[in-house]
């Protein structure tokens, strides 16, 4: 039986934001792999796990496909990256 598992890769980052810039750098690397979900990546700091950030938007767009933007966005949902064709 197979079931859903989390990696948990701790990093340093300077503050939220530059955590965050690097899990959806991290995400995006590995976005090839079927296995990954991009929606579920979270940062938190070491000290408080418990309290996770949101990485991605991941809201579900119309074909069934998700928004690829980050959490906080303020533009319109995207499937794809702006500037980024075929990802």
């Amino acid at each position: 039986m197979t079931g859903r598992y989390v990696i948990h890769l701790p990093v340093r980052a300077a503050d939220l934001a530059r955590a965050k810039m690097l899990g959806r750098t991290a995400g995006r690397s590995l976005a090839f792999l079927a296995v990954v979900d991009l929606g579920g990546i979270t940062v938190s700091t070491e000290d408080n796990q418990c309290v996770r950030h949101w990485v991605f938007c991941d809201r579900k767009l119309d074909g069934g496909r998700r928004c690829v933007l980050r959490a906080d966005h303020e533009t319109p949902c995207a499937a794809r990256v702006p500037g980024r064709p075929g990802r």
